[in-house]
């Protein structure tokens, strides 16, 4: 699914991130939503969100 609309995306979801220092090399880091910290309902980059364990960045794989 896509990381890019707010509406795919929930707390407890499982996603792919990548981190700002990880944007250059594309490399994903896995884990749970925790928040969402994007407002709107649609960003080019991914909709930003905080994972269980802290982590922040922009969504770009929805695991079902």
């Amino acid at each position: 699914m896509d990381g890019k609309y707010r509406s795919n995306i929930y707390p407890g979801a499982k996603v792919s991130i990548v981190l700002k220092e990880d944007q250059r090399s594309g490399k994903l880091t896995e884990g749970v939503v925790r928040d969402i910290l994007t407002k709107s309902p649609r960003h080019p980059h991914g909709i930003k969100v905080r994972l269980e364990d802290g982590q922040v960045g922009r969504v770009k794989e929805i695991h079902s």
